[in-house]
């Protein structure tokens, strides 16, 4: 998949990557600029299992995917062209290390204008898909799933803040943390 990135992306031009959760406060990568940025037919959601990351096989947690349907705002990076084929190289050792993501191309609206970019995607046909979950499954799994760089419930709040730091609301992760969260303080 990766050879096939780098063929669709072709090197002739700045590379862009979309971000929309951990890639927005942790990158990872040097970037020349970010710009807010809306993709259609796409939105954020807690729903892939995390098993190394924010879980373990045991006791999988949640990251986030970007499912079909919908609008998600994120944040699009570029990438000038003569760094943009390392730059894959790193962002696949970091985001497809189990191949769960399928990558596509998708424009991007930013104020200046459209910009094709690289995300990250996952079909409801991945075994990583969560599928519906229920309160008390996200409860359960915010109160213990924990994997190398942290927890599930950190992990959500930290994308929920920076996405604020964006002016990004994103009303379903908001109102399932203030639900999590007033029923832990209870």
């Amino acid at each position: 998949m990766l050879e096939r990135a780098l063929a669709e992306w072709g090197g002739r031009e700045d590379l862009w990557v979309f971000g929309y959760g951990s890639l927005i406060w942790r990158p990872e990568f040097d970037f020349a600029e970010r710009r807010p940025a809306r993709v259609h037919g796409w939105h954020r959601a807690l729903k892939m299992w995390s098993r190394i990351n924010r879980g373990t096989p045991e006791r999988p947690g949640l990251v986030f995917g970007l499912l079909t349907g919908g609008c998600c705002r994120g944040v699009v990076f570029r990438i000038p062209s003569e760094h943009g084929a390392r730059t894959l190289v790193q962002l696949w050792k970091r985001e497809m290390t189990l191949a769960v993501y399928d990558p596509k191309w998708l424009t991007a609206h930013t104020p200046q204008g459209p910009v094709r970019s690289l995300a990250f995607t996952l079909s409801r046909k991945s075994p990583s898909h969560t599928g519906e979950l229920s309160e008390e499954e996200y409860r359960a799994i915010f109160a213990a799933a924990s994997g190398i760089y942290g927890t599930t419930l950190d992990y959500a709040h930290r994308t929920f803040e920076e996405l604020k730091r964006h002016d990004i609301r994103d009303r379903n992760l908001e109102r399932l943390l203030r639900k999590i969260t007033s029923e832990q303080k209870a």
